[in-house]
């Protein structure tokens, strides 16, 4: 997994959270991860495929979750309530965007998938046998993950290539 594949969703992270949460963030833990993902409670998995392809989990502890979906909601909210899932895509959604946009303007092209619930408290595991990064941001709320997994699609790149003599 290359580097420069990463580094636009972890500065799109840090950018989203600390802006959206008010606060600054910190850049914790990262470690490499070769076995499937298991949730620290509510998470949103965002697919891209196309240049590059793989997968984004933006995950919280449901203390958090509900920390973070309160702020944006401007009350406090139950742990049941939709608006906690609903939270976690967008902000999802938001650090997927921003990092997307960083890759197109390196000339990748590819197509980013709605994001899909994963929760510990269903045993969800994601089955992608991928090498992953995973990295912890540190919030006021509390602390956010992001597991990164992505790898070139050697055909659409050698295709482009092709196309480019």
């Amino acid at each position: 997994m290359k580097m420069e594949l990463i580094q636009p969703f972890i500065n799109a992270a840090d950018a989203v959270l600390s802006q959206g949460l008010s606060g600054t963030t910190k850049v914790g833990h990262l470690s490499m991860e070769e076995e499937g993902y298991r949730c620290q409670g509510v998470a949103g998995m965002v697919a891209l495929t196309g240049d590059i392809e793989g997968r984004i989990i933006l995950d919280m502890e449901p203390q958090t979750a509900v920390r973070v979906a309160s702020h944006y909601a401007g009350a406090d909210l139950p742990e049941s309530d939709g608006l906690i899932k609903e939270t976690i895509f967008e902000l999802a959604n938001q650090v997927v965007g921003n990092a997307v946009c960083a890759l197109n303007d390196q000339g990748f092209h590819f197509r980013v998938h709605p994001p899909l619930l994963l929760s510990s408290a269903e045993g969800d595991k994601s089955s992608e046998d991928v090498e992953a990064l995973m990295i912890c941001f540190e919030t006021s709320l509390g602390n956010v993950f992001m597991n990164v997994a992505l790898r070139y699609n050697k055909q659409r790149m050698s295709e482009h290539a092709a196309a480019g003599r």
